[in-house]
């Protein structure tokens, strides 16, 4: 059914869920000191490389990997019913192009729509085996 693997998969969620938890950095210099060291693990700083790394992990797949990438994530969504697999999947086929990573990464809970995706369609990805 699916031609990318639960491996690539959860790797992917990881990513996403590190990209999205990250938020505009706010140097106004009022901060509290002690809470300084937490915000800076969500903040997302010039050298921040979770954006890139998303976005390299999806180029790395094949074409048809893409696919079902976007075909999943669109059922996550609701826009299909996991039963709509194969017509997600081809619409995701015939939309196909260079920016799907770019595509991909500016969904705002991409991981959420993976996982429930995933889920929908009876796939377990375990994130935890795929933190690296």
């Amino acid at each position: 059914m699916l031609t990318i693997s639960t491996e690539k998969a959860g790797y992917i969620i990881v990513r996403a869920r590190q990209f999205d938890v990250k938020v505009p950095s706010d140097d106004d210099g009022g901060s509290n000191p002690t809470d300084d060291a937490a915000m800076e693990a969500l903040e997302e700083l010039p050298d921040d490389t979770s954006e890139t790394e998303l976005q390299d992990a999806i180029r790395q797949l094949n074409r048809d990997e893409q696919i079902d990438l976007v075909a999943v994530t669109w059922i996550g969504r609701g826009d299909y019913d996991a039963g709509d697999f194969a017509s997600a999947r081809q619409d995701a086929a015939d939309r196909w192009n260079r920016h799907t990573a770019e595509y991909l990464a500016g969904m705002p809970l991409l991981a959420d729509y993976l996982e429930e995706g995933l889920d929908s369609l009876g796939v377990e990805v375990r994130e935890d085996e795929y933190r690296r």
